[in-house]
């Protein structure tokens, strides 16, 4: 190879990262779709977890770092809060008047016999560092980002790496995968059907979550999780 040859090269590499799409700004804009911030603060996403027949309420009121989410289970509701950082989290339970922390080897404990989780809600792994941009993919047909975020050293739970497909156009979450330190499949989340909560902003109205088996990857259980659209926005599918 000459040298003309080295810098042609040269050149079309530095023009390939200089397109390379951000990956923090992907993940901040999925987040904003997750934790609906453009959503009236006073007015809750409700919606279901459904697993084997069975439906547990839900309810959850969102202002980006700030989360509340409460549950029914065995007929009575179990309400948490959520303050999230870049580099912690602190979960408390309100019960009887009173808030309790909640400890950290719980965050991966099942939800009202689901399989989502404490960790699942919040997305916390949407709040790792360092994102990273590893392809475009389709998703169901649909145009995405996929992003790889690698669990911070001492944070619990149980994903290590988890990969993020995030819908090019409007900005939501598609499809998530988390993988354990032996990068087997732990939990798969399968975006269904998004709706609009704001100009521009869209966000979740149906979504799968399995459990795997992280020896074969297969699909051990699955939650269906749905929402109901804001009273103010009619909903809207996938175009």
């Amino acid at each position: 190879m000459n040298f003309k040859s080295v810098i042609t090269v040269a050149a079309l590499v530095c023009s390939a990262q200089a397109q390379q799409p951000d990956a923090n700004a992907i993940l901040r804009g999925a987040r904003m779709s997750a934790t609906l911030t453009q959503l009236d603060k006073s007015e809750p996403l409700n919606g279901n977890l459904s697993k084997n027949g069975k439906k547990s309420p839900i309810a959850l009121f969102l202002d980006g770092k700030n989360i509340q989410f409460q549950f029914n289970e065995n007929n009575a509701w179990r309400v948490f809060h959520m303050r999230l950082s870049d580099d912690k989290y602190d979960l408390f339970e309100m019960s009887n008047g009173k808030t309790q922390d909640f400890p950290a080897e719980k965050i991966s404990q099942p939800i009202a016999g689901t399989d989502l989780t404490y960790e699942d809600l919040a997305l916390r792994f949407f709040y790792w560092p360092n994102p990273k941009f590893e392809s475009n993919e389709d998703v169901g047909g649909q145009p995405c980002y996929k992003l790889r975020i690698d669990k911070p050293k001492g944070s619990p739970g149980k994903y290590e790496v988890v990969y993020v497909w995030v819908h090019t156009k409007f900005g939501a979450f598609m499809q998530i995968r988390g993988h354990d330190k032996n990068g087997g499949l732990v939990k798969e989340f399968q975006v269904e059907d998004v709706m609009p909560i704001a100009d521009n902003v869209w966000t979740l109205k149906k979504m799968q979550v399995a459990t795997c088996d992280p020896a074969t990857g297969r699909r051990i259980s699955i939650t269906d999780v749905t929402f109901d659209a804001p009273k103010k926005i009619a909903p809207r599918g996938l175009h």
